[in-house]
């Protein structure tokens, strides 16, 4: 599974709120072996939208969990564009949400906050355990809440809980090295790309260092080619420590 974050709003690409998402998302997914494999900061704009949905749309591996602008308001956009990119239709009334709303609101569910409840065509409703103004999800893979972390967050803990707190452990091991990655480019064009590879490099007293990490789910794989790279060093009388 491919795990994306689309993160909608203005108001935080300008400064005027701090984006909280990403870092809420990237730990709830490694609670169980998850990692991010994109996350976006986008503007409330409809063709800007269009296009990042629609290329996630084209992965076939795609989870999103996509935040805010389900609201009533003229830049709460994503319904409208989640509707045309995910079921190339407009939106119908999802018959339970707009009860929701009228329970909720009564006559001030009118004019604008009843369109809350025009969603995609075969939308399921997210719970939001705080004022019961639903999310929404599509094909079991494609989730949308609000913008608001005090009612994104427990939704979406719970929807990570239920659907994805299964998954195979993956196990890490990581060397410090003092000397530059250069020295070992011929070893990581070795390593396949099931096996995530990271090269950081750093400077420490003006000399260069590596630390280098490899993850993967088959522990005695990951050993063997973690092996190559000490190998290397050890031939090459270059200093390192495991970290």
């Amino acid at each position: 599974m491919n795990f994306y974050a689309v993160i909608i709003g203005t108001e935080i690409l300008n400064g005027r709120r701090q984006d909280k998402h990403f870092e809420f998302l990237r730990d709830e997914l490694a609670k169980y072996g998850h990692t991010l494999f994109a996350s976006f900061v986008i503007k409330d704009d409809k063709e800007l939208m269009q296009r990042t949905y629609t290329m996630i749309k084209e992965d076939k591996d795609a989870v999103m969990f996509s935040f805010g602008g389900i609201g009533s308001t003229p830049d709460d956009l994503t319904r409208e564009v989640a509707s045309q990119v995910f079921r190339e239709s407009t939106t119908v009334v999802h018959e339970k949400f707009f009860n929701d709303i009228i329970e909720r609101f009564g006559e001030e569910a009118y004019p604008h906050r009843i369109h809350m409840a025009d969603l995609p065509p075969d939308s399921e409703l997210i719970k939001n355990p705080v004022n019961n103004m639903s999310g929404f999800l599509l094909d079991d893979r494609f989730f949308f809440v609000p913008g608001f972390p005090s009612m994104a967050h427990p939704m979406l803990r719970q929807i990570i809980k239920d659907k994805f707190s299964k998954s195979k452990q993956k196990f890490r091991v990581t060397l410090l090295a003092k000397t530059s990655e250069n020295t070992l480019i011929s070893i990581m064009q070795k390593v396949p790309q099931h096996i995530e590879l990271s090269s950081l490099p750093i400077l420490k007293k003006k000399s260069p260092n590596v630390e280098l990490s490899l993850l993967g789910e088959d522990r005695e794989e990951v050993l063997d080619y973690f092996e190559m790279f000490k190998s290397e060093l050890d031939k090459k009388k270059i200093y390192y420590e495991l970290r």
